[in-house]
């Protein structure tokens, strides 16, 4: 039987070895919601899978094979519920069903990545409980106005009320990483659509993020039929910009979008 993983680090991988934070990453979910489906990504020596295995409908998804074997080993009882599957390219509702929650110490080269696919996925997850780097965690739940607020800020703040829950030491990874970490908690909002186009809001929140240091009148003026139009929230940068007015925006520009 194997008794170990070896951290891979072109998989991003650093396992959490302190039970205490593992038991808090769950607790984080659990308290929430106990009776959904729950999908860990990258579960590595499985800290965390020991408090999920015997929730009803968990699924363990991870790339490194050896992790899985490792794993399907441990609990071969639930060897079936411990796959060998790429989160980001799989249907998670096929195999999820249509609500499950998301957990997971997140691979941090591919952590943006798993939120884009929470996004594909928003009407379908209503909870995720994930370790970021530090900096990624507090870009996701910043509030407008921040020099760290940026695309995904937006995006999923849109769909979703994000909480900062606690920042982790790099002395509980092995092999620690070179900086601190922090676990979020994002929960589904009310927000089934939102009242304009979406790809055309995607399309604004992404042009005018790429060029933060311009005016949102600069950034995104090749859209217009006329660079005159008054309209205020264009001389504003996009860090200044909630999610409403990225609607409010978005509005405006289709409503002075050039034809054809």
């Amino acid at each position: 039987m194997k008794d170990f993983v070896r951290a891979k680090k072109h998989l991003g991988q650093h396992f959490l070895c302190d039970e205490n934070i593992a038991r808090n990453i769950v607790d984080a979910l659990l308290e929430k919601d106990k009776e959904s489906a729950i999908v860990e990504v990258g579960p590595g020596t499985g800290v965390l899978t020991q408090h999920l295995i015997l929730q009803p409908n968990f699924c363990a998804m991870d790339v490194d094979d050896e992790s899985v074997q490792f794993l399907q080993e441990k609990y071969p009882n639930q060897k079936e519920n411990i796959i060998l599957e790429d989160f980001l390219q799989v249907n998670l509702p096929k195999i999820m069903g249509p609500h499950f929650n998301v957990i997971g110490n997140f691979p941090y080269n591919i952590s943006s990545q798993i939120m884009f696919k929470v996004l594909e996925n928003k009407n379908h997850i209503p909870i995720v409980v994930g370790m970021f780097q530090k900096e990624v965690a507090e870009r996701l739940a910043e509030k407008p106005g921040s020099k760290v607020y940026g695309i995904l800020s937006v995006l999923l703040q849109a769909y979703y009320d994000i909480e900062y829950l606690f920042t982790v030491n790099e002395n509980v990874f092995n092999p620690p990483p070179k900086v601190k970490s922090a676990v979020i908690r994002l929960t589904r909002n009310q927000t089934q659509n939102l009242g304009c186009d979406e790809v055309l809001f995607k399309k604004i929140v992404k042009t005018t993020f790429n060029q933060r240091r311009k005016t949102i009148r600069n950034s995104v003026r090749s859209l217009f039929n006329n660079n005159e139009l008054r309209f205020p929230l264009l001389d504003k940068r996009p860090e200044q910009l909630s999610v409403a007015q990225f609607i409010e925006l978005t509005h405006f520009v289709e409503e002075n979008m050039k034809v054809g």
